[in-house]
């Protein structure tokens, strides 16, 4: 995927019209990519059966790098061909390794998380990597980000420590629940590194993606080459006797051709922009989340939901639109 061959329309389209429509093309990718992140949930929720989740999480994981190493060189093969003579070495395939590796950490340690504290108290602490990802973004990428902007992303951290805490209410819900807030002292050391390795993984995909001279499909193929490799040897070793595809459904497939679209679009949004561009996706995507949950789930919003809304408005605003 690229929008770098937007523009092979010949003369009879002027320079300002390739522009706009490079504009417009990249805000659609941003909306569409917003309306994949806020709709991963609810999909999870609707392939649940009986409450439950039927399917191998790692098998799901596997399908969805799959899907994207075949987009990669489909697209490679429509829009790249012409370059495929440049030379390429292992220094060029090498550092998709540690990308891979980070990237399968990160996954496996979420599972892992949940030992050690409650989902609620994760998803709450989880925002956290925004921080991690603008420090590490300011630092690998020699970034200054001025006190408005460090402003900006804290707001844009606590609208979705708010959102997660209280953004949605469930009518049919009783009011008691067994379920207790709870961290233990590992849990926090392992939340620390989550975020740590989430802002690292982002970030340091960012600067490979931008240093080297290849097409961005190319790259792709590298990443999610290595990232089938690691999640297959993932999917065996953690695999309890549940088949490959045991449990599937419409809903799970839907989740893993819009997973691994959304994958290519944020690897276009590290290419042509930036992390912190990512992360404003990601937080914009609960309104997103909001709605198909009252849509869907007969959930109704609270006052955290607005005040998060009112929070990101205001965070786009001070690190886009204060000159």
């Amino acid at each position: 995927m690229s929008l770098d061959n937007t523009s092979s329309t010949g003369s009879l389209v002027s320079p300002a019209a390739v522009v706009v429509l490079r504009r417009v093309l990249w805000g659609l990718m941003l909306i569409l990519s917003t309306v994949v992140y806020g709709s991963h949930a609810p999909l999870l929720t609707l392939s649940k059966e009986n409450g439950q989740i039927p399917f191998s999480a790692s098998s799901v994981v596997v399908l969805i790098e799959l899907t994207k190493l075949v987009l990669s060189l489909v697209f490679l093969i429509i829009w790249d061909w012409r370059q495929l003579r440049k030379s390429v070495s292992w220094r060029h395939v090498a550092p998709f390794v540690l990308s891979a590796l980070l990237y399968a950490a990160n996954n496996n340690l979420v599972v892992h998380l949940q030992l050690f504290m409650d989902p609620s108290t994760f998803q709450v602490l989880s925002n956290l990597k925004i921080g991690s990802t603008a420090l590490l973004f300011s630092m690998f990428l020699h970034q200054r980000l001025t006190l408005r902007k460090w402003l900006a992303l804290f707001l844009l951290t606590m609208a979705g420590a708010f959102y997660t805490y209280g953004g949605l209410q469930d009518l049919q819900q009783l009011p008691a629940s067994d379920m207790q807030l709870h961290i233990t002292p590992v849990g926090l050391l392992l939340i620390s590194v989550y975020c740590l390795i989430s802002g690292l993984s982002a970030v340091y995909t960012e600067v490979v993606l931008k240093t080297q001279d290849l097409p961005l499909n190319l790259q792709n193929l590298f990443l999610y080459f290595f990232g089938v490799l690691l999640n297959v040897v993932i999917h065996l070793f953690s695999s309890s006797g549940t088949g490959f595809l045991e449990g599937f459904s419409f809903w799970v497939g839907l989740v893993i051709v819009s997973q691994a679209l959304n994958g290519l679009i944020m690897s276009v949004v590290m290419k042509h922009s930036n992390n912190i561009t990512r992360l404003f996706v990601i937080s914009s995507s609960i309104m997103v989340n909001a709605l198909l949950s009252v849509m869907l789930f007969s959930l109704h919003l609270t006052a955290f939901f607005f005040l998060s809304v009112l929070l990101i408005g205001l965070a786009v605003y001070l690190y886009y639109g204060v000159k």
